[in-house]
């Protein structure tokens, strides 16, 4: 006989579940569970009961559901620390020059630097300087040398005029070789970290006043 526990024990929380607004959305306990099969055992017909292998099989399915909320308990438990173990690494930056990829810095005694990364030689590098409204304030030509180089923005606009510090600035590379293929790999700043945000999954850190993710710190240089 194959007795649908489901339907019983599915019945008799429906019932419960009508007198409560939570119930529907909740998800199945190890105490549900055992519900199924004592609903099961209680509404099966005597003289066609559940096989014996068949409630061996259920017995199995809680075992194994037990063990996988074990499992699912455990590695919360490890993320968990693992997450502390990341905060505790990223506080060690503080006070350290990093290199990041990223392509914001924050326009500090008149200038602000940036690097980029290209996988091979350019023929042509453009580059364009963008405030945090997304204005363009700088465009202007960089150089084109195989792996990492260098641009220094004075921190005046196109018409000349000095812009004041404190702005945060983004940068954006155009590198392309002799037959127009880009060769830019990323972008880069580099600052000293003063600060540590740990109110996300992945702790961010505060180089030349932006958060940038410890995941993307590339070196640290002093």
């Amino acid at each position: 006989m194959t007795v649908s526990a489901v339907s019983s024990a599915t019945t008799s929380t429906a019932t419960t579940s009508s007198s409560s607004s939570t119930s529907s959305s909740s998800s199945l306990t190890s105490s549900d569970f055992l519900s199924l099969l004592v609903s099961e055992l209680q509404n099966q017909d005597p003289l066609n009961a559940t096989s014996t292998t068949d409630f061996i099989n259920q017995l199995t399915s809680y075992a194994n559901f037990t063990q996988q909320q074990s499992i699912n308990s455990n590695m919360s438990s490890l993320a968990s620390s693992f997450s502390s173990l990341v905060t505790l690494n990223s506080v060690n930056y503080i006070g350290h020059t990093v290199e990041a990829k990223t392509d914001t810095s924050t326009l500090s005694n008149g200038s602000a630097t940036f690097g980029y990364s290209l996988s091979s030689a350019a023929s042509n590098v453009s580059i364009s300087i963008s405030d945090s409204s997304g204005n363009v304030v700088y465009t202007g030509t960089g150089t084109g040398n195989s792996g990492s180089n260098t641009f220094t923005w004075d921190g005046k606009d196109s018409s000349g005029n000095q812009l004041s510090d404190g702005g945060k600035y983004t940068i954006s590379v155009t590198a392309t070789d002799s037959a127009g293929n880009s060769v830019l790999n990323y972008t880069t700043v580099t600052g000293t970290v003063t600060g540590i945000d740990t109110s996300t999954s992945t702790p961010s850190l505060t180089v030349n006043g932006v958060a940038v993710s410890a995941a993307n710190i590339l070196g640290v240089t002093s």
